[in-house]
Protein backbone atom coordinates (compact mmCIF):
# COMPACT_ATOMS: atom_id res chain seq x y z
CA UNK A 1 0.00 0.00 0.00
CA UNK A 2 0.97 3.85 -1.29
CA UNK A 3 0.29 5.93 1.56
CA UNK A 4 0.91 10.20 0.54
CA UNK A 5 2.41 12.73 2.54
CA UNK A 6 2.20 16.41 1.22
CA UNK A 7 5.29 17.71 -0.28
CA UNK A 8 5.24 21.60 -1.62
CA UNK A 9 7.04 22.60 -5.26
CA UNK A 10 7.96 25.89 -6.64
CA UNK A 11 6.48 26.50 -10.02
CA UNK A 12 9.03 29.27 -10.32
CA UNK A 13 12.58 28.46 -8.94
CA UNK A 14 13.86 31.50 -9.91
CA UNK A 15 11.13 33.43 -8.00
CA UNK A 16 11.55 31.07 -4.89
CA UNK A 17 15.32 32.07 -5.01
CA UNK A 18 14.57 35.88 -5.04
CA UNK A 19 12.34 35.59 -2.45
CA UNK A 20 14.64 34.21 -0.34
CA UNK A 21 17.53 36.53 -1.33
CA UNK A 22 20.24 33.88 -2.69
CA UNK A 23 20.28 32.66 0.85
CA UNK A 24 20.30 29.16 0.14
CA UNK A 25 20.74 26.99 -3.34
CA UNK A 26 20.58 23.67 -2.66
CA UNK A 27 21.57 21.57 -5.85
CA UNK A 28 19.15 18.23 -4.63
CA UNK A 29 16.01 19.99 -3.62
CA UNK A 30 16.39 21.93 -6.76
CA UNK A 31 16.41 19.07 -9.14
CA UNK A 32 13.90 17.06 -7.60
CA UNK A 33 11.72 20.68 -8.06
CA UNK A 34 11.93 20.55 -11.62
CA UNK A 35 11.97 17.09 -12.23
CA UNK A 36 8.43 17.67 -10.80
CA UNK A 37 7.71 20.62 -12.45
CA UNK A 38 8.61 19.01 -16.00
CA UNK A 39 6.13 15.82 -14.94
CA UNK A 40 3.52 18.85 -14.61
CA UNK A 41 4.10 20.29 -18.02
CA UNK A 42 4.17 16.67 -19.37
CA UNK A 43 0.84 16.21 -18.39
CA UNK A 44 1.42 13.48 -15.22
CA UNK A 45 -0.84 13.37 -12.06
CA UNK A 46 2.01 13.59 -9.77
CA UNK A 47 2.53 12.35 -6.05
CA UNK A 48 4.43 11.72 -3.28
CA UNK A 49 4.22 8.26 -2.10
CA UNK A 50 5.10 5.93 0.97
CA UNK A 51 5.87 2.55 1.23
CA UNK A 52 5.50 0.46 4.77
CA UNK A 53 8.19 -1.90 5.59
CA UNK A 54 8.70 -4.42 7.81
CA UNK A 55 12.41 -5.27 8.88
CA UNK A 56 12.52 -7.43 12.01
CA UNK A 57 10.74 -6.24 14.48
CA UNK A 58 10.61 -2.49 13.03
CA UNK A 59 8.24 -0.38 10.78
CA UNK A 60 9.62 1.97 8.34
CA UNK A 61 7.95 4.46 6.13
CA UNK A 62 10.00 4.57 2.90
CA UNK A 63 9.19 7.42 0.67
CA UNK A 64 9.07 7.76 -3.35
CA UNK A 65 9.81 10.86 -4.47
CA UNK A 66 7.07 10.41 -7.57
CA UNK A 67 4.35 8.70 -7.71
CA UNK A 68 3.56 9.69 -11.65
CA UNK A 69 0.19 8.71 -13.12
CA UNK A 70 -1.23 9.49 -17.38
CA UNK A 71 -4.09 7.81 -18.22
CA UNK A 72 -2.74 3.81 -17.78
CA UNK A 73 0.56 4.73 -17.74
CA UNK A 74 2.61 4.98 -14.32
CA UNK A 75 6.21 5.60 -12.84
CA UNK A 76 7.63 5.42 -9.55
CA UNK A 77 10.27 7.90 -9.44
CA UNK A 78 13.07 8.76 -7.19
CA UNK A 79 15.29 12.01 -7.45
CA UNK A 80 19.08 11.06 -6.44
CA UNK A 81 21.11 14.27 -7.23
CA UNK A 82 24.77 12.12 -6.55
CA UNK A 83 25.00 8.26 -5.86
CA UNK A 84 28.51 8.67 -4.78
CA UNK A 85 28.36 4.60 -2.87
CA UNK A 86 26.58 1.16 -2.95
CA UNK A 87 25.03 2.34 -0.03
CA UNK A 88 23.53 5.21 -1.21
CA UNK A 89 22.22 3.60 -4.57
CA UNK A 90 20.65 1.01 -2.14
CA UNK A 91 18.89 3.72 -0.10
CA UNK A 92 17.58 5.29 -3.38
CA UNK A 93 16.24 2.20 -4.65
CA UNK A 94 14.63 0.39 -1.23
CA UNK A 95 11.95 1.48 -1.62
CA UNK A 96 11.19 0.06 -5.05
CA UNK A 97 12.05 -3.15 -3.64
CA UNK A 98 8.63 -3.06 -1.26
CA UNK A 99 6.51 -2.09 -4.52
CA UNK A 100 5.43 -5.21 -5.91
CA UNK A 101 3.99 -4.13 -8.93
CA UNK A 102 5.43 -4.20 -12.37
CA UNK A 103 5.20 -0.39 -13.39
CA UNK A 104 8.45 1.02 -14.52
CA UNK A 105 10.96 2.65 -11.57
CA UNK A 106 13.01 5.25 -12.07
CA UNK A 107 16.23 7.09 -10.44
CA UNK A 108 16.88 10.26 -12.07
CA UNK A 109 20.36 11.55 -11.40
CA UNK A 110 22.28 14.59 -11.46
CA UNK A 111 25.09 13.78 -13.14
CA UNK A 112 26.06 13.08 -17.07
CA UNK A 113 25.83 8.64 -16.64
CA UNK A 114 24.66 6.91 -19.09
CA UNK A 115 20.85 5.53 -19.09
CA UNK A 116 20.75 2.15 -18.42
CA UNK A 117 18.76 -0.78 -16.42
CA UNK A 118 19.98 -2.63 -13.31
CA UNK A 119 20.06 -6.02 -12.61
CA UNK A 120 16.99 -5.67 -11.01
CA UNK A 121 14.72 -3.97 -13.61
CA UNK A 122 15.46 -0.01 -12.37
CA UNK A 123 16.10 2.52 -15.08
CA UNK A 124 18.88 4.78 -14.04
CA UNK A 125 18.87 7.94 -16.08
CA UNK A 126 20.64 11.31 -15.34
CA UNK A 127 18.74 14.63 -15.36
CA UNK A 128 19.92 15.98 -19.44
CA UNK A 129 18.36 12.72 -21.00
CA UNK A 130 14.71 12.94 -18.46
CA UNK A 131 14.46 16.71 -19.55
CA UNK A 132 15.67 16.51 -23.11
CA UNK A 133 14.66 12.97 -24.09
CA UNK A 134 11.18 12.32 -22.98
CA UNK A 135 10.97 8.78 -25.02
CA UNK A 136 13.40 7.74 -22.56
CA UNK A 137 10.72 7.32 -20.03
CA UNK A 138 9.49 4.62 -22.16
CA UNK A 139 12.80 2.53 -22.73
Amino acid sequence: YIDTPLKYYFSDLGLRNARINFRQFEQPHSMENVIYNELRLRGFSVDVGVVTAREGDVRKQLEVDFVCNLGSKRYYIQSAYSIPSEEKRTQEIRPFTKIDDSFRKIVITGDMSPTYYSDDGILFMNIFDFLLKPEKLNM
